[in-house]
């Protein structure tokens, strides 16, 4: 295939695929497109301007498959990896077990006892386009229960090593998981409220301006929480009312589906956190985790519920959830992500591991009433 045909092909897979463009940019291209050809040709300029648009459509088009390309092969050098590893091991493994054992020169002491690692168990995670198009992969069975326990991040992809005691040949092979990367998996529930509470809940933050208060965060190394306005920036209320309530047996109601969805078992849910969050213009979250420090390690599952005036009077506030990689004990971004426009009445779940961010908040009037408001919060194991 020359690099005419497959720039070609690239043109007719990215009308396809959501990675490449997603369907909130071909219908915003699509708008620009019509207005370039009603004003462009009345003012003779159409050829001029679609040549503007064709470029820089072509630009991002090529950097996203760029970036596909090099996750790809990324993926396929640590498959090839894994493999050479685990035939290592296994020679290793088969190397110790034909060695003769040492004669006997007495009582020998007592092996490891207690069975070897289980079979691994089947799960399955949701793309965030689509709750319904599933994936299947297998991850390793959990360690056995000992009482709450800080979550750790778990999704597609877990790299198994298997290793050989150099001590006895009967002490059982040892399982190691190594987590590489986290995929931006979700699930939405569009109308999550009645109108009738969702009437309410808008009344009741209107009526409350005055008791938010600025966002703070949490800093590696410092006690309790502080105001970072480079990192974050909102207001947040932390008493909901009787809306709490409601949140609560609506969000344990819809949970067995949710954690379906996600691949997640079921867990003892120690704690319910709920706030309110209200954004204004160029108010923003950067890039973070809701379980990364170890005041809040016990949070499992993180929920955000989308709600404003209407009509909507601001613009951007995209939640974003980014596909992450391990490097050097942290999560950081492989570039991609999936962006979650606010919609009115839907709520979103995912892993509190995930690293996602908050874009800017566009809100020409400035109002209080105008604000991208958000009811989130976490269930803790």
């Amino acid at each position: 295939m020359g690099l005419r045909e497959i720039l070609v092909h690239l043109s007719e897979q990215s009308i396809q695929d959501e990675n490449l463009l997603n369907s909130r940019e071909r219908e915003l291209l699509a708008n620009i497109l019509r207005e370039v050809k009603k004003s462009g040709v009345a003012a003779g300029i159409e050829p001029t301007l679609s040549s503007i648009l064709a470029r820089g459509i072509g630009e991002t088009l090529l950097q996203r498959a760029s970036q596909a390309v090099g996750r790809g092969v990324l993926r396929e050098i640590e498959s090839q990896l894994a493999a050479v590893e685990e035939f290592d091991s296994k020679s290793a493994e088969k190397i110790f077990l034909a060695s003769p054992p040492p004669p006997a020169t007495g009582p020998r002491p007592p092996s490891p006892s207690g069975p070897g690692p289980g079979p691994g168990r089947l799960m399955t995670g949701v793309s965030a386009g689509n709750s319904g198009d599933q994936k299947v992969f297998l991850a390793s069975a959990p360690p056995p229960a000992t009482g709450p326990r800080p979550p750790s991040p778990s999704g597609p992809g877990p790299k198994l090593t298997r290793g050989v005691s150099a001590l006895s040949s009967e002490q059982p092979l040892a399982v190691e998981q190594e987590l590489l990367s986290l995929r931006a998996d979700c699930v939405l529930f569009d109308e999550f409220l009645s109108p009738d509470e969702l009437r309410t809940l808008t009344q009741y933050a209107l009526a409350r301006e005055a008791d938010f208060r600025i966002s703070e965060v949490i800093s590696p190394g410092v006690a309790g929480t502080v105001v970072d306005s480079e990192y974050r920036r909102s207001c947040v209320l932390m008493d909901l009312g009787r809306h709490e309530v409601v949140f609560r047996e609506r969000i344990e109601s819809a949970l067995p589906r949710v954690l379906e969805k996600l691949g997640m078992e079921k867990f003892p849910i120690t704690r319910f956190e709920s706030q309110m969050t209200a954004s204004n213009d160029g108010d923003f979250f950067k890039h973070h985790s809701d379980n990364a420090e170890e005041g809040i390690a016990s949070r499992e599952l993180t929920y955000v519920y989308f709600f404003h005036q209407e009509p909507k009077a601001f613009q951007g506030g995209e939640l974003r959830l980014h596909d992450a990689d391990r490097q050097d004990g942290s999560w950081v971004t492989s570039g991609s992500y999936k962006a979650i426009v606010p919609e009115q009445n839907q709520i979103v779940f995912f892993r509190s591991a995930l690293l996602h961010e908050i874009t800017p908040v566009v809100c020409p009037s400035k109002a209080f009433a105008d604000s991208r408001f958000t009811v989130n919060g976490w269930l803790h194991r």
